[in-house]
């Protein structure tokens, strides 16, 4: 094979900006978050439980439907967040979130015995720690100017 050849059949590597990484793992964390909550709806009795106003032991009330959009709409809007803040307020925001966020979707397994949720949560925090492993590796700015 010609040199010639040989480059054109190199395959394009782009440098992706860690904003862009962080959003499209926030967004994944969404993703996995929507399909195992709408998996639970066939679990047997699942649906009989919300029907009576209750879910996974907690009384389906008010201020717990407050406190579960809270909770999804912080990965929500990181999405947006992760593009758009400085770059040292975004770093922190996504170090301490995906920590917390890692950490919760952990505890959520805990006493649970169904095999698809338990897989989506270890996937979900899996990108939680991709997201703390990003924002902790972001690249350092050089401030010497490039000759």
């Amino acid at each position: 094979m010609s040199s010639i050849e040989d480059r054109a059949s190199v395959l394009e590597d782009m440098h992706v900006p860690v904003q862009l990484k962080l959003a499209a793992s926030w967004a994944a964390l969404m993703f996995l978050y929507a399909y195992g909550d709408i998996f639970s709806y066939f679990r047997p009795g699942f649906i009989e439980d919300v029907m009576a106003g209750e879910v996974f032991a907690f009384e389906i009330s008010q201020l717990f439907l407050l406190v579960i959009s809270i909770y999804v709409a912080i990965p929500a809007a990181m999405i947006f967040l992760s593009l758009v803040l400085k770059p040292r307020l975004n770093r922190s925001a996504n170090i301490v979130l995906g920590a917390v966020y890692a950490v919760t979707i952990l505890l959520s397994t805990i006493g649970e015995d169904f095999v698809y949720y338990v897989f989506l949560s270890v996937v979900e925090a899996a990108f939680a720690a991709l997201i703390v492993w990003y924002a902790w590796k972001w690249p350092k700015q050089s401030l010497v100017p490039s000759r």
